[in-house]
């Protein structure tokens, strides 16, 4: 089993770049109102990614023993938090509901934020707030 470790790490860093570049084009497209938002694999692509994303994520976890709400996952669990935080972010920036630009910009900003903040986790395996 460890001998997948470094393939699926790097599929998972594959998977986060990815929904990076996806979450910020189809931004970009939503505020010039891009038909391109209506394209099939636009609509398909990043729920696929973010399966990838999600499986190599918990398979690492299998694979390394860090488990979340642990003292040596600790970080894990910040990140965990991240990402649902993101989450919830993404659904208000790129969500069908009708939002003011002004809510969708500062929900977009606040969610490159929260990916650094994942990414610096996922980096120094250090947590921020040392909460188990």
């Amino acid at each position: 089993m460890v001998a997948w470790y470094i393939p699926l790490k790097n599929l998972h860093l594959i998977t986060v770049v990815i929904t990076t570049l996806m979450f910020i084009l189809r931004f970009w497209w939503l505020q010039r109102q891009s038909p391109m938002l209506q394209q099939r694999w636009v609509r398909i692509v990043p729920h696929v990614n973010d399966t990838l994303l999600l499986l190599s994520g918990v398979l690492l976890v299998t694979i390394t023993h860090f488990y979340p709400f642990s003292v040596q996952g600790s970080w894990l669990t910040e990140k965990l938090f991240g990402v649902i935080i993101y989450i919830v972010l993404g659904i208000i920036v790129l969500g069908r509901r009708p939002r003011a630009n002004k809510v969708r910009w500062v929900a977009f900003l606040a969610a490159l934020v929260v990916i650094f903040i994942i990414m610096k986790l996922a980096t120094s395996k250090m947590p921020l707030l040392g909460i188990v």
